[in-house]
């Protein structure tokens, strides 16, 4: 399940921030740093399967 916030590499190679969910599972509007050469920030929609994986933020370390 991708939640508002998070944060994913999309299939392109892009890493991307979910800023809003337009319907879970299916499509999002997401700020997407570019890979241009100055590495600009847009917001766009993006869909479910645009999505490569999800990176997981954690409070504590995982390995102690």
């Amino acid at each position: 399940m991708i939640r508002e916030f998070a944060k994913v590499r999309l299939k392109s190679g892009e890493i991307a921030h979910v800023v809003e969910i337009l319907e879970s599972g299916v499509a999002y509007i997401a700020e997407i740093v570019r890979q241009s050469g100055d590495f600009s920030v847009t917001i766009d929609d993006i869909r479910h399967e645009d999505i490569a994986s999800v990176f997981v933020e954690t409070e504590t370390p995982l390995v102690h």
